[in-house]
């Protein structure tokens, strides 16, 4: 009688997401998403408004990359003077850089 070698088991299905100010891919998690609502622009922070998403990293050089024009050509829309405003206001609130230490790369080079 044969016996089944047991598979190794998989590790837990971590989401990625596409952050359309510097196209990069990551954990859903660690981006920030917005969403395209009847009411304008919304910032999504739970991640469970209906409608139609895109997800940007909490820098400010990607907002201001995603404002100039990917945004809304991810969501579909034209971003109004309101939902500009709105941004803008947020997108002051966050860092200009990531801490070199959070950056894979910046990991990678300190194993070496």
């Amino acid at each position: 009688m044969k016996t089944k070698k047991k598979q190794p088991r998989r590790g837990k299905h971590v989401p990625q997401r596409t952050c359309v100010g510097c196209r990069t891919v990551q954990a859903k998690r660690s981006l920030t998403r917005l969403v395209r609502t009847p009411e304008g622009v919304l910032i999504d922070t739970q991640g469970k408004l209906p409608g139609r998403g895109a997800y940007l990293h909490d820098l400010r050089t990607c907002w201001e990359k995603g404002l100039k024009g990917s945004l809304a050509r991810s969501l579909k829309t034209e971003l109004t003077d309101e939902d500009r405003q709105r941004l803008n206001e947020h997108m002051k609130t966050l860092p200009e850089q990531e801490p070199l230490e959070t950056l894979p790369q910046a990991a990678a080079l300190a194993d070496e």
